[in-house]
């Protein structure tokens, strides 16, 4: 079973290639990201694994299917590059739902007190023999109120490290985790009591630009915003108006709306054309980090471990039917 893998990185091939070895899987990798214009690599290949930059449109999509591929296996959690509507009946799906809960809840932390302590700026003095202290005093964590903005597995490590600090808890879900302990409240009550906010949802026609400027006008006043889900919950233009305005007091964001044009890229040399994406990283109460969240060595190799498991059990003729995604009617 040959699998041909596209936006292939340095760290992805160890963890693959040592699963791989005795599964019956031919890898072929490659480095450009599947779309319209690089679908023709997948010529001869009986599946694609793709990751979360990767564009599997509709056209991509049937240029697949004719081509022979059978099977497109993500190495992610998330799915909003992939048109599933598209894929029905012509291509199976299966991702990676639960890689490493706790490499994005960390991540998203470690975000939360470098923005609140400076920790970043303080580094960059130091190192310059500069150890003044102005303009680096944070806040307590300790009895402040965070809103969780999904609670699936992540969401809920997440809130199991706030509960460390001491954090009150509000937390939102479509569909609350049962026997969680968690204080669920509806949106806007979430809104306007916390004084952090982080987003662990998929992104969904539903949750798309969730945060805009409705939702940041019932914030508290220098609100921080914490995102390590999915770039397009955030309206960046209302995020960054917010921010101007002093209504947002800090953001710390993993993802971003047009990231699959820079992120996994070197863009130091060029001049980077996306005017918001300038905005926002010369801002000192923001913090950009490229899509990082998820990088530990546990996660690589439980993606792996589970991408080739799921390729496997498709080609033994007895697919995992909890990694497989479907279409459903929104």
């Amino acid at each position: 079973m040959k699998v041909a893998f596209f936006d292939t990185k340095s760290y992805d091939v160890p963890g693959f290639d040592h699963y791989a070895a005795d599964s019956g899987l031919e890898i072929k990798y490659f480095e450009t990201r599947l779309n319209e214009d690089t679908v023709s690599l997948a010529a001869g290949y009986d599946a694609v694994c793709v990751f979360v930059n990767d564009t599997v449109s509709a056209p991509v999509v049937e240029t697949l299917h004719a081509l022979g591929v059978k099977v497109i296996a993500l190495r992610c959690a998330g799915f909003n590059n992939v048109d599933i509507r598209a894929c029905q009946g012509k291509l199976p799906v299966y991702r990676v739902p639960a890689y490493s809960p706790y490499a994005v809840a960390e991540h998203a932390m470690a975000l939360l007190l470098t923005i609140n302590r400076r920790t970043h700026k303080a580094y960059i003095r130091t190192r310059d023999f500069n150890f003044s202290l102005q303009g680096l005093a944070g806040f307590d964590l300790h009895g402040k109120t965070v809103g969780i903005i999904g609670t699936g597995k992540i969401g809920r490590v997440f809130a199991d490290i706030c509960r460390g600090f001491g954090m009150h808890i509000l937390a939102y879900d479509k569909f609350p985790a049962e026997n969680s302990g968690l204080r669920y409240v509806d949106l806007p009550e979430l809104f306007a009591k916390s004084d952090i906010i982080s987003l662990h949802c998929p992104l969904t026609e539903e949750t798309r630009h969730l945060i805009d400027a409705k939702s940041i006008a019932q914030m508290k006043k220098g609100v921080t915003i914490l995102n390590t889900s999915r770039g397009g919950l955030i309206n960046t233009e209302d995020l960054i108006t917010g921010i101007k305005e002093k209504k947002v007091g800090a953001a710390c964001l993993d993802v971003y709306e047009e990231e699959g044009d820079f992120f996994y890229e070197d863009f130091s040399g060029h001049i980077v054309q996306d005017d918001k994406l300038v905005r926002l990283i010369a801002m000192p109460n923001v913090i950009v980090t490229s899509h990082q969240a998820f990088l530990t060595q546990e996660a690589l190799d439980s993606i792996a471990a589970t991408t080739v498991d799921n390729l496997q059990k498709f080609f033994a003729g007895t697919p995992n039917a909890s990694t497989e995604v479907r279409y459903t009617i929104q």
